[in-house]
């Protein structure tokens, strides 16, 4: 806890500040904006924003990582109290906190048991699918609230300031930042200003609404908010608890994969090192802080993160500024905020969502990898067509589904010698010489139960296909460990080449390997040898001695 604030140096103090400030007045508009994606009040969203990061800031190991409402978790906790509860009712806040109990109870497990590694099975274009069907799903539930109405209908006052909001947001986020460099602004300076325009566009808006009354035209408005700091909440709904954990479990997982890939991005830039099972405690710990003040589940996110980092902050004190403004924002008069006109703030999520329509990793993917590809389409299309819930679980059993396929299908050479040295390489990639008598196989995987079929009919193929081999070699190399289904399928083998007298050889077996292998009656049955090298193996076996013993 708190490990930064030991070695604190008075130097980081002016960047914490100045960027405490900066994602303070950026966090406004959107913690207001998510907590309508959500269905609950726009306080809801400042709640959310002022425990959390405090929590995060005692537990978590990222420096610049930004705590609080997100677009897409936000989506997710939507899509899981819809059914349950209306928008904006007293038990859609409730069911909001409970399933932020559940998220955050999850990660905190997860932490405890030091789970960490679970983040690598969810493949990047499989996340990045996810994140793009779900900008689109965010997108689109925005247009009714942007227009004031259907695309259709549409209510012209709303839609006159929504779309008007919209045009100066997209101008500032795609040309304010190189306006203000070629005005002398430095490059870091005019992105962070530029980071700031949803906060001016929405003060503009509410003094358009308060100088043309705008309500009273039918605009909508957010409308009172509540003075005044969070009050301890522990309210649940016993009855919806089996309802919450499937998504809990769900929203989870997503907070963890979207926080470590904000906070490894920024990690990367400073040289400094995450801890994977402390962020999962610190971001279980801050859901829970949050179920605890009236908020919905939150994560780290990486644009604001982004903007955390370009203003300056050095450590966890930047978030705790942030935090402790935001506190004060409540507690002031908080009645300039009951004129922020809803238009604006759907300008302000499509937007914001936007920047994560990046597709920069389909094109790499199909460039590379089609299988990636594919997976990357197929949830994207996913989320669209089923839901975030379904386009999550899609995504997750394509990721597995994706690596159990290519575990069970490994790659394996016939090796042959370059001529004049001792190195061995696949004889489709390299004019390399081989022997009639001696098959040379090296199986590029590790040996396990689902994979130990597909190895024994390429060998049968090869066998097939070199019907002179009187010694079959097996270079291991690439395998760091052998199950015990594995270990059952080296025996039959042996035993089945034994009657078609054929001898089976080992070389270049890994050390842990080989402690597995001697604990086992294998190696007292192997038919043949087990060489130090390939190379060894092929003088030995071309040109043996008089007596093979």
């Amino acid at each position: 806890m708190l490990h930064w604030l030991r070695g604190y140096r008075r130097a980081a103090l002016p960047g914490d500040i100045g960027a405490g400030v900066v994602v303070a007045m950026m966090m406004i508009p959107q913690g207001m904006a998510y907590a309508l994606v959500a269905g609950l009040p726009p306080v809801a969203g400042l709640y959310a924003s002022i425990l959390p990061p405090l929590v995060y800031a005692l537990f978590g190991s990222s420096m610049t990582q930004s705590v609080g409402p997100m677009a897409i978790v936000s989506l997710m906790t939507a899509a899981a109290i819809a059914p349950l509860a209306a928008p904006g009712s007293a038990l859609a806040g409730v069911l909001a906190a409970q399933l932020a109990l559940v998220a955050g109870g999850v990660l905190l497990l997860c932490g405890l048991l030091r789970l960490g590694f679970l983040a690598s099975f969810f493949s990047r274009p499989v996340m990045s699918g996810f994140t793009v069907g779900s900008s689109f799903v965010i997108a689109w539930g925005q247009l009714k609230p942007l227009l004031g109405g259907t695309p259709a209908h549409p209510h012209v006052p709303s839609a006159l300031l929504g779309l008007g909001s919209l045009l100066l947001l997209v101008l500032a986020r795609f040309g304010l930042a190189p306006l203000l460099q070629r005005l002398g602004l430095k490059k870091g300076a005019a992105d962070v200003v530029a980071k700031l325009a949803p906060m001016m566009v929405v003060l503009l808006s509410i003094v358009l609404v308060a100088q043309l009354d705008l309500p009273a035209l039918g605009v909508a408005v957010t409308g009172p908010v509540p003075t005044g700091l969070p009050q301890l909440n522990l309210a649940t709904s016993p009855a919806h608890w089996n309802a919450l954990v499937q998504p809990g479990l769900l929203i989870g997982f997503v907070v963890f994969l979207i926080s470590m890939s904000a906070a490894q991005s920024l990690a990367q830039k400073r040289g400094e090192k995450l801890v994977s099972n402390r962020e999962l405690v610190g971001l279980g710990a801050a859901n829970v802080a949050s179920m605890v003040s009236g908020g919905f589940p939150v994560t780290g996110s990486l644009s604001r993160s982004a903007v955390n980092f370009a203003a300056g902050a050095n450590t966890p004190l930047a978030s705790v500024i942030s935090a402790v403004l935001l506190a004060l924002a409540l507690v002031l008069p908080t009645g300039w905020l009951a004129l922020l006109p809803l238009p604006t703030l759907a300008a302000t999520i499509i937007v914001a969502v936007l920047g994560m329509l990046e597709l920069a990793t389909l094109r790499t993917a199909w460039d590379y990898d089609r299988g990636d590809a594919l997976a990357w389409l197929v949830t994207c299309v996913g989320v669209l067509a089923l839901g975030v819930e379904a386009g999550v679980i899609v995504g997750v059993v394509l990721s597995m589904g994706t690596l159990i396929w290519r575990a069970s299908r490994p790659h394996i050479a016939v090796l042959g010698r370059i001529p004049g040295t001792e190195h061995f390489r696949n004889v489709e990639r390299y004019a390399a010489t081989t022997c009639a008598t001696v098959l040379f196989l090296r199986i590029d995987a590790n040996l396990f139960f689902g994979n130990v079929d597909a190895v024994n009919e390429r060998i049968e193929d090869e066998l097939r296909a070199h019907p002179s081999t009187r010694h079959l070699v097996l270079v291991m190399s690439a395998v760091s460990s052998i199950d015990t289904t594995a270990l059952f399928a080296l025996s039959e083998l042996n035993a089945s080449l034994r009657t078609r007298a054929v001898k089976l050889h080992f070389a270049e077996v890994k050390g842990p390997v080989m402690d597995r292998l001697r604990a086992s009656n294998l190696l007292d049955q192997l038919s043949g040898r087990i060489f130090l090298s390939t190379a060894i193996a092929s003088d030995f076996l071309n040109h043996p001695p008089e007596k093979d013993d």
